[in-house]
This record gives C-alpha cells, sequence and structure tokens, in this order.
C-alpha cells in the first residue's frame, strides 16, 4: 500500500523488474541466453551430438557424452523447453491430479509420482481440487496447452469423468487409487476391501463385537470396498452384520471426524470400538472422544485407514491400514512413463497392490465387558 503525508497528491509508483526478470545483466546491458549452438562449439561437436546428449543420451559415447555435460554444467546452458514444444515435442512435465493436497495421502502419492519423473530427469505439475468439474476442465486446459507429456488421475470422485475428458483431448493418462480397471489405460489401486478385512478381523480379534464404521461419501468406491471387507471379517467370524453400524460423513476430514465422535457419543448404545474410513476422520473422533473425557483404548477403541505420518504422532498412536501411497504414486508414474515412451505398443497394466494393518496403542486394551 502507497502511505503519503496528508495533503500531499498521491504518486504511483510502477515498480522496475529486476535486472534478470528484463534480460539485463546489473550494468543494465542486455543478457544473451547461452544456446546449444555455444554447447557444441566448446564441446567441439555437432548440434546433433548436443542433442542427443539431451534427448538420446544412449547414442553418445561415454566419454563424448560426459565432455558435452561438463560443458553445459559450466557454460549453465538451460533448454528453451517452449521452443521445443512449439516444434511439436511434448514438454518435460508430468502432471498429477489429485482431490486435496491437504489430505497428506495424496501429498505422499503426489510424492511417489516426483520420484519416478525425477528419475527419468522430468518435473511434475500438482493439481488440486481435480474433483470437481470445473477445476477438472481448467486443469485440462493448462496441461494440454502447455504439451504436458501425460497425466496420474488421482482424483477420487469424478475420476472417470475427467479420464473421459483426456481421451477426448488424446492425453496420455494412468489411473491412481482406482480398482476399476479400463481397457484403454493403466491404472494402480489398493485392494481396500482386503483393507476393511483386515481392520474389522483385527478389533474382533481384540474381543469387539459392538461397532461402528465411521465413512464417507458413500459414492467413492473405496469407502464402499472397506465396509464390504469390514462386513466380511464380521461374517468369517460368526458374527450378524448388524454388529456394524454406519455413521456417514459428507467429507473425509478432521473436522467431520469431530462431528462422528460426538454422535458416537450419543448413541444410545456405545459401541466398544470405531473403524474410521481414513485416519483424517479417525484423528477427529479421537478429539472428539478425548474431549469428552473418554480413555482411548479403555473405554473405546479407534482404528484409522492410510496410515498418513499423523497417525504415529497422535495422542495416542493410532493403529491404521497403511496403503502405500508413496508407491502407487512411483507406480502410476513409471507406467505413464511407459506408455508415453513411444516406440512398440504398450500393453496397458493394472496393478493392484496391498494394505497392511499397522497396530499400535489406539486398539491394544481389550474391551470393557
Amino acid at each position: 500500500m502507497n502511505r503519503r503525508t496528508p495533503g500531499a497528491p498521491a504518486v504511483r509508483r510502477t515498480p522496475r523488474p529486476r535486472a534478470a526478470e528484463a534480460g539485463l545483466d546489473r550494468g543494465g546491458d542486455r543478457i544473451r541466453r547461452v544456446g546449444i549452438k555455444d554447447v557444441a562449439r566448446e564441446a567441439g561437436v555437432s548440434l546433433g551430438t548436443v542433442s542427443n546428449v539431451l534427448n538420446h543420451p544412449e547414442l553418445v559415447a561415454e566419454s563424448t557424452r560426459s565432455r558435452v555435460l561438463g560443458v553445459i554444467d559450466s557454460l549453465g546452458y538451460v533448454r528453451a523447453e517452449g521452443a521445443r514444444q512449439l516444434r511439436g515435442w511434448a514438454s518435460r512435465v508430468l502432471a498429477v491430479l489429485v482431490h486435496d493436497l491437504a489430505n497428506p495421502f495424496f501429498t505422499a502419492l503426489a510424492s511417489g509420482v516426483e520420484q519416478a519423473a525425477r528419475e527419468a530427469d522430468l518435473g511434475i505439475m500438482v493439481c488440486t481440487g481435480a474433483h470437481r468439474p470445473a477445476e477438472a476442465a481448467r486443469h485440462l486446459s493448462l496441461i494440454t496447452s502447455h504439451r504436458v507429456r501425460g497425466a496420474v488421475l488421482a482424483s477420487g470422485e469424478g475420476a472417470g469423468r475427467t479420464a473421459a475428458a483426456f481421451r477426448r483431448n488424446a492425453v496420455p493418462y494412468v489411473m491412481a487409487d482406482q480398482n476399476a480397471p479400463q481397457p484403454d489405460s493403466c491404472s494402480v489401486g489398493i485392494d481396500d476391501m482386503a483393507g476393511g478385512h483386515a481392520a474389522v478381523r483385527h478389533l474382533v480379534e481384540r474381543g469387539h463385537r459392538s461397532l461402528v464404521y465411521v465413512s464417507g461419501p458413500d459414492r467413492l468406491q473405496q469407502i464402499r470396498d472397506r465396509r464390504r471387507g469390514a462386513l466380511g471379517a464380521l461374517s468369517e467370524s460368526g458374527i450378524a452384520a448388524t454388529a456394524l453400524r454406519e455413521l456417514p460423513c459428507p467429507t473425509l476430514t478432521v473436522h467431520a471426524g469431530r462431528d462422528a465422535g460426538h454422535r458416537v457419543l450419543g448413541l444410545p448404545d456405545r459401541p466398544t470400538a470405531v473403524f474410521c474410513a481414513n485416519d483424517l476422520l479417525a484423528l477427529g473422533v479421537l478429539q472428539a472422544l478425548y474431549e469428552a473425557g473418554l480413555r482411548v483404548p479403555d473405554d473405546i477403541a479407534v482404528i484409522g485407514y492410510d496410515d498418513i505420518d499423523f497417525a504415529a504422532s497422535a495422542v495416542v498412536p493410532l493403529t491404521s491400514v497403511r496403503r502405500p501411497a508413496v508407491a502407487m504414486g512411483w507406480q502410476a508414474g513409471r507406467l505413464l512413463l511407459e506408455d508415453t515412451a513411444g516406440g512398440s505398443p504398450h500393453e496397458h497394466a493394472h496393478v493392484v497392490l496391498q494394505p497392511e494393518l499397522v497396530v499400535r496403542r489406539s486398539t491394544m486394551a481389550a474391551p470393557a465387558r
């Protein structure tokens, strides 16, 4: 905000661009960008050799490749990606579309994609809010205009609609956190039925017979699969499905979990254990129980899902079903790189990873009789 002395005329100041932003050195002279010709001349090789070092290094002898890379480093050469794209090249960027980075699970998934991209000397563009149609359309417009090489779609609800839009625009993609394989794309998912089964089997083995499932939006396949797995564990143990009551939540957030925790406290027949559809819900439930003076796990056990970093560091370390988010992102990134590498036709793969139950203090007491 511009400040002025009372009574003095207002003065509008136009900020002067930094020298580097204006393409000038500190003395005001125009900076000449180092080009591929400079690299070739300094290294004593042809332009084609420099191009191969950058794009097809396997075609260049190791000694020549090392010499050219040394010159690139010493001159500070940076390839002009914009010009490459105008000539029909795809950029050296992968996109990742996620539901919400406020959920650490999606942050970890994006980190896995970034690892795969880095191994191929590429970068990533992370797009959030991709479950909303308007945001997904905006992301697609950005991705196509920048000729992004391809995208990993981990947008949860609406992923099918987003995938259809990507197909119409000929943008390669891989579905992540999806167990509904499509014949024309790769996918990486997690067996959430097995995860729900493991969570409730653990509670049953601890002696619990009155449980609540704090779930999320039923339109999400993952929520339905975890419920089916939980009911399967009860059935295998000879326990009626009515032993598992469900409290749905509109979102998978800590705030929604706190609300669900208050609803658990208001039940006329309070359960001995709560299974939550993700860790954020579980952390909210823990908060509500703690504020009400209940002891976890002595009065009531709580188990989460995802095993985000916060699960182990909660006031009561949280038992959780670990979903390998980083591994899923890395696998999706690798499949996308293979799909966009060119050459022989790519055979689409559908990978299903297995969850793992991580037992901590929040479920380690036997239920009160």
